[in-house]
């Protein structure tokens, strides 16, 4: 297993259409996430990344929705992810649109974002599927270098044992989107074979108490019984 922190230079693309098949990508990935958006609420949705920012989540009942990067269009905040340039729990949601794809130090960044997320908090994470007819062009020498086969893609698997340990619990995890250059999934593949989908999303929440908790073993208290006072008395001859 590859470590979570790798010191290759990553940049994200500015945009889905900069990647081959990028609009079919944020097309079925918007689709997916429709039904959740209703459900997030809070006061404040934080985008990370350029990827996130260029999808569209104005059926999300969070209104003041931010976008952070470090370049591009429609950014409100430019900074990197690590730090994030926000209090500690004053986010109620936050979208990583394969963000993770593109982080030099994953498990950095997931702690930043737990940080900035308010307990109960939304996080929404997607990315591209190594176990898929996507990923294995990056066994192809003359394609490992270029979008999206230099990203990283990580395993649905592993993005959720991260998250356990930061005790979220996953409300949705679905790979999707079978074959790349097909701008609608296949309904026979996405039905019968969605462990190929060459994406994956997780919805996940934030939560304070233990998911599963330990019963504490308690001893069980032996009543004490006292002795009334005068009930037991000593009698002695008197010769």
């Amino acid at each position: 297993m590859k470590p979570a922190r790798t010191l290759q230079k990553l940049t994200d693309p500015p945009s889905w259409s900069e990647l081959p098949w990028g609009e079919y990508y944020r097309g079925a990935l918007e689709q997916q996430l429709q039904p959740w958006w209703p459900k997030l609420f809070g006061f404040h949705l934080l985008k990370l990344g350029d990827l996130s920012a260029d999808l569209a989540t104005d059926k999300c009942a969070i209104s003041h929705q931010v976008n952070v990067g470090l370049a591009g269009a429609g950014l409100q905040v430019i900074a990197e992810n690590c730090p994030l340039p926000f209090a500690t729990k004053s986010v109620d949601a936050c979208l990583l649109a394969h963000t993770l794809c593109y982080a030099d130090d994953t498990h950095r960044l997931l702690r930043e974002v737990d940080r900035v997320l308010i307990d109960d908090g939304w996080l929404v994470i997607s990315g591209f599927n190594p176990f898929s007819l996507l990923g294995i062009g990056k066994l192809v020498p003359w394609l490992r270098h270029r979008q999206p086969y230099a990203s990283r893609m990580l395993s649905q698997i592993r993005v959720l044992d991260w998250l356990s340990l930061l005790n979220y619990e996953v409300l949705h995890q679905a790979r999707f989107h079978v074959l790349p250059w097909q701008h609608k999934d296949n309904k026979f593949l996405c039905t019968h074979l969605p462990a190929l989908g060459c994406m994956s999303v997780i919805v996940a929440r934030k939560r304070t108490l233990p998911l599963t908790p330990t019963p504490m073993k308690m001893g069980v208290r032996k009543p004490s019984l006292s002795r009334a006072v005068g009930a037991i008395k000593s009698y002695r001859k008197i010769p």
